[in-house]
Formats: structure tokens, C-alpha cells, sequence
């Protein structure tokens, strides 16, 4: 008697797998049913779906449901196609003074292999300004953001203030100013957390020279 795993996948699931990848690659988008049907050659969105809930069972994909191209390929999705992790290059962010965060919707760029261990809940942004030079974040880098609720004093974050974000290092302390964001500048000020401020993300890996780094 032959064993199989929970994670082996069939022949026709990988078929669509590679069809989402390579929407996601090309265009910016996971594909529509429409357009998922058409690639597999088949006539019902039933079958798109019967395959995307084992897919998604197998923790190969995940689904947001109630959004249109929602789909994201989990990291053992990329490990059985063999192809580098895709993140949503979501825009700029400020590392000077707070800066209106811009969306560019539909961009994705490959990951490298020293990165690819990461969760889906990651994206790129670019810096704009130089408050954070002395923790190696330049004017025009891009670095990766992971998403998360819990930061610990010393992380350096995504603060979205109002409209608008920055990136700071945060600091948690037992005297006054208490909870601020620090520039990594000596020209900039402390920044006294407020109500109307959110920590969206921690920084945890910056790009240069075509190699990611760990941030200082």
C-alpha cells in the first residue's frame, strides 16, 4: 500500500498554481476565475474552485473570501514550484518627516533565497529622506516590512501617522518622553507617540547593492 502526504499535490493542482504565479509575476494580480478557467481548459468555476480549496488546505495558497484577487502563495507554494517568493512593492515611505505613503498598485518583485524563508506578510518600500542613516538606511533604499502587532522597544518600524508613515526606531522606556519614535539622525527630533499613531510593521531587512542586509 502507497502513502501519501498531506502536502503532495497532483499533477492538475501544480497546473494552477504555476497559472497563479505567473499572473502574480506578469501583471501584478492573481488571476481571475475567468482567466483561471480559460488557462486550465476548463468550462466551471467549480472546478477553479474545487482545486483552490485543496490548494489552500495544503497551506500552498491562502484566500482572503469576499476580495476579488486575493490569492496568495504561501511559502510552500514557491518551494514546490521551485520560483522565487513574490512581495507587493507597496510604495514610498518617508525617513525624514512623515510622508504620504504612495501605492503602486500591481508591482511585485522576487525575493532571494536569503529572504525566502519569510511568511507571506511581508512588502517592499522605498525610503525617502535620511533620518535613519546611522542604522544604514539611505535616502532611495529599499527595504522589506513584515507585518505584525507586537514590537518590543529598539525595533526599527512602519508608523503610519494619520495619512501619512514614517520609518523610526521605536523606544519604550521608564522616563519621559516614555514612547517615541528616535531618528537614526542627530538633525531630527524625537517623535512623543500619540493616539493617532499605528505601528504597521517591523523593518527587518534593507536592499543594497543587489544584496539584502540585516538592519543595524
Amino acid at each position: 500500500m502507497i502513502k501519501t502526504t498531506k502536502n503532495e499535490i497532483t499533477k492538475r493542482q501544480k497546473e494552477l498554481l504555476f497559472i497563479i504565479y505567473q499572473y502574480i509575476k506578469d501583471s501584478g494580480y492573481p488571476p481571475t476565475f475567468e482567466e483561471m478557467r480559460e488557462n486550465l481548459g476548463v468550462s466551471s468555476n467549480q472546478s477553479v474552485v474545487d482545486l483552490l480549496n485543496k490548494l489552500e488546505g495544503k497551506k500552498i495558497i491562502k484566500r482572503n473570501e469576499g476580495i476579488a484577487r486575493s490569492i496568495v502563495i504561501l511559502p510552500l507554494g514557491y518551494e514546490i514550484l521551485g520560483k522565487p517568493h513574490l512581495v507587493a512593492f507597496l510604495g514610498a515611505t518617508s525617513a525624514g518627516a512623515p510622508l504620504e505613503t504612495v501605492e503602486i498598485s500591481g508591482e511585485w518583485r522576487s525575493l532571494s533565497s536569503d529572504v525566502a524563508r519569510l511568511q507571506d506578510n511581508v512588502f517592499l518600500l522605498k525610503i525617502s529622506g535620511d533620518s535613519m542613516i546611522n542604522a544604514g538606511i539611505e535616502d532611495g533604499d529599499i527595504v522589506l516590512v513584515k507585518n505584525q502587532k507586537e514590537f518590543i522597544s529598539g525595533d526599527i518600524v512602519l508608523a503610519q501617522i494619520g495619512s501619512e508613515s514614517t520609518v523610526k526606531r521605536f523606544i519604550s522606556e521608564d522616563k519621559p518622553p516614555y514612547i517615541y519614535l528616535k531618528p537614526e539622525n542627530p538633525k531630527y527630533d524625537l517623535t512623543p507617540f500619540t493616539d493617532e499613531m499605528e505601528l504597521k510593521g517591523k523593518v527587518i531587512s534593507i536592499l543594497k547593492n543587489n544584496y539584502w542586509s540585516s538592519i543595524k
